[in-house]
């Protein structure tokens, strides 16, 4: 079996026809990353990843020939330098600090561009999961309350969880004590 990034030939080719179909008849990328991943019991994220991988592998000749005739590629990623990372956590932080959600913040700072705003959310949520340090620095820096981690997070929900077993748990057995304490007081007044 004759492979492409882990797709066979006849795999691969599919894809890219189904791609170039759907985005001749407006569909856009997203769309049809989903839906090719449900009909082939494939991962959106997974399809998308292919995708872009395949369109940068122009130096095997079975790619340039399945791309042959189609107006295929993918924009040149722009990586945010050090100093834009910073200005963003600065932004979003000071954002968030005001009430705002995650996304809510990341609109207001990028006026509503579309493009930019996926790429500051993407960013963020990547520093958030892999710089936490770095979002905790940005915070102190700005004077801005230290932002709880994932795992926080999830400790405290955890937490109060087993907290409200506990007092279900505790009610009931109160309810029970009462119930005792009742049937003995009636059974000495008789």
């Amino acid at each position: 079996m004759n492979k492409i990034n882990g797709y066979t030939e006849e795999e691969a080719t599919g894809l890219i026809e189904y791609i170039y179909s759907g985005k001749n008849a407006g569909k856009t990328l997203s769309y049809l990353f989903e839906t090719y991943g449900k009909e082939h019991s494939r991962a959106k994220g997974s399809v998308r990843n292919y995708y872009y991988a395949f369109l940068k592998k122009r130096d095997d000749e079975r790619v340039e020939r399945i791309l042959k005739g189609k107006d295929l590629k993918a924009g040149e990623v722009k990586p945010f330098t050090e100093e834009e990372t910073d200005e963003l956590l600065k932004k979003v932080l000071t954002e968030k600090s005001k009430g705002y959600s995650v996304r809510r913040a990341i609109m207001n700072v990028s006026d509503g561009d579309e493009r930019l705003m996926l790429r500051m959310q993407n960013k963020y949520r990547n520093l958030l999961k892999k710089q936490p340090e770095r979002v905790e620095k940005a915070a102190r820096e700005a004077g801005i309350p230290e932002e709880k981690s994932f795992l926080q997070r999830k400790l405290e929900r955890e937490i109060d969880a087993l907290y409200s077993r506990l007092a279900i748990d505790l009610r009931k057995e109160n309810a029970a004590l009462k119930a005792e304490l009742e049937k003995l007081r009636r059974e000495k007044e008789e």
